[in-house]
């Protein structure tokens, strides 16, 4: 039985608290040594139900303290049951993105100290197939209800353990124990089954009785169990860099990030990943990777050797041939029509590459010195782009159109048969959690105008405008134009970038596609990094346009013939 001082707490008891650091949360760095072959053979008693407290910690709820049942992975990478999400609220000052599962949000119990922004969107919380199929392994091979059950101090096998926890409904926090008959690791899933074991107990002792051969066998098989799922779908390697899905599938983070350079479906079950421009900012999923450090540090370390040496041996990603000519934007169509020697030996090569892309560049008209480039020829940011269709002429000269995929700054370069070669790095956006949070603190420190699409008057300056408001800028001026029969406009224009994006992430690029401003205008929109910065731009463009200042030039550019 129990101490009388652990009888009041309650088995479905539910920290209204942050989850406590009293009893820090096994990382690969702090649990190297906890399970390494020489640890589970060799270690003491005292040592091995440390271990064992540690594992079992893993399979947590850090709310109910009960295993992790439908587990919900959160924004911040941190994950609770479902059930046991925080209490809901409609959120404010945010437009974008649209959609009904984005105007319901919580506070996160965990805060900035621990890696989390605090607020977090409803819709931004996914299912964890993954970490739901291993707390089912644990049920599966620690789950033996007559091994477990609680017994009279003094049991010959057995053990007691001892610990400080919540009290209850109270704040304070108080001593804790329990007597458990049969195995440490049974016993301790059991009492954590029953919600009896708080998952922020801090000084926890156990006093342990009998041989523990039997539960170094049982961990073995447990891990072997584990071990087992944690093999990527993409690369059938242990997962390395855990990144979830919002399907709810978990890959390593490169083997997403190579997923998605061919397509946007998730290689499990085939639903549209939206991700590609946020990969890089997307968190760890901290469970994951706490249980494949915890379990296997050997492996993960030895894994993570390997994909570094691939990695360093793979330039694929960051050396491109760069096409020093004019502005390309990403999943905008350009067309080339190549006929200098120099880049006809490049777009050769091009072809003959794997993957068939290549860099596009502006030309330096102006002269400007760039960071790490100097007074280069060409601009340092450029879009990279992928062939689709290649016409090689009889005469050598080839005809090109290519897509853009993403955009790139150029951190060095060097010749190569007279083009350019590109050291580049990748420029992608801001997550949508920061999206939402930047038009939050932008439209309230304004004035807090109203975030209504319709109140898009011409005095209103941009930085107040919600995110819909200056899409909603935007779309409207093209309509217009578009009613007005504007040349740029013309069907064979459309034909070639697509109609009018109804979408805010794509109505930058296809706006600035086909609007005949300067490509010195254009190019501001390459080193952005979120989709409000474009509409920014692009909606100071149209107010430019519709003012009086630039009404006698611009409306010769716009209306006369491409």
């Amino acid at each position: 039985m129990d101490d009388d001082d652990d009888a009041s707490y309650p088995a479905n008891a539910r920290s209204p608290h942050s989850p406590s650091n009293d009893t820090p949360h096994p990382t690969v760095n702090s649990s190297v040594s906890l399970l390494s072959d020489s640890s589970v053979s060799d270690s003491t008693g005292d040592q091995f139900a440390s271990t064992v407290h540690a594992v079992i910690r893993l399979i947590q709820c850090p709310c109910c303290s009960r295993p992790l049942r439908a587990p919900l992975r959160l924004p911040c990478g941190y994950t609770l049951c479902r059930s046991c999400l925080p209490p809901i609220h409609e959120r404010t000052g945010i437009t974008y993105p649209v959609g009904e599962e984005r105007k319901k949000g919580f506070t996160c119990y965990w805060g900035k100290e621990d890696g989390c922004a605090g607020e977090h969107c409803l819709g931004d919380c996914g299912a964890d197939v993954l970490l739901g199929r291993l707390v089912d392994v644990f049920d599966e091979v620690l789950c033996n209800p007559s091994a477990s059950s609680e017994a009279p101090s003094g049991e010959a096998h057995g053990f007691r353990v001892t610990w400080v926890g919540l009290g209850g409904d109270q704040p304070e926090k108080v001593v804790k124990s329990a007597d458990v008959a049969g195995g440490l690791l049974e016993g301790m899933y059991d009492l954590v089954q029953r919600g009896r074991f708080d998952y922020d107990a801090s000084e926890v002792k156990f006093e342990v009785h009998g041989p523990m051969d039997q539960e170094r066998q049982l961990m073995e098989r447990l891990k072997e169990a584990v071990r087992n799922e944690l093999d990527c779908q993409v690369c059938y390697s242990l997962i390395l860099d855990p990144l979830t899905t919002a399907c709810g599938h978990t890959f390593c983070r490169g083997c997403v990030a190579m997923v998605l350079k061919n397509s946007d479906l998730c290689p499990a079950c085939r639903r549209k990943l939206n991700m590609a421009s946020t990969m890089k900012s997307e968190p760890i999923n901290k469970r994951i990777s706490d249980i494949m450090g915890t379990l296997f540090p050997e492996q993960v370390a030895s894994r993570s050797d390997a994909a570094a040496q691939e990695e360093a041996a793979v330039d694929d990603d960051t050396i491109l041939p760069l096409f020093v000519s004019s502005l390309s934007l990403p999943t905008m169509p350009t067309f080339l029509h190549v006929f200098e020697a120099r880049y006809r030996l490049m777009m050769q090569r091009v072809m003959q590459s794997r993957e068939h892309r290549f860099g596009m560049v502006m030309h330096n008209r102006a002269g400007r010195s760039q960071q790490g480039l100097g007074r280069s020829q060409f601009m340092q940011y450029g879009t990279v782009l992928v062939v689709d269709r290649y016409e090689l002429l009889p005469d050598g000269r080839s005809l090109i159109v290519a897509t853009g995929l993403y955009r790139f700054k150029v951190l060095s370069s060097y010749v190569v048969d007279m083009y350019y070669v590109g050291r580049i790095q990748r420029v992608d956006d801001i997550s949508v959690i920061e999206e939402e949070s930047r038009e939050a603190m932008e439209t309230s420190v304004a004035g807090g105008s109203s975030l209504s699409t319709e109140n898009t008057s011409d005095e209103q300056p941009l930085e107040s405008m919600s995110t819909q408001q200056l899409f909603q800028l935007g779309l409207d001026f093209v309509r217009k134009q578009h009613r007005r029969g504007a040349a740029w406009l013309h069907p064979r224009v459309l034909l070639a970038y697509g109609d009018i994006p109804t979408e805010p992430t794509q109505f930058p690029w296809w706006f600035a596609s086909v609007l005949p401003v300067s490509d010195e205008d254009k190019y501001a929109l390459l080193s952005t990094t979120s989709v409000r910065e474009r509409l920014k731009i692009v909606s100071g463009w149209v107010k430019k346009l519709e003012s009086q200042e630039w009404m006698t030039r611009s409306r010769l550019s716009i209306t006369s013939s491409l």
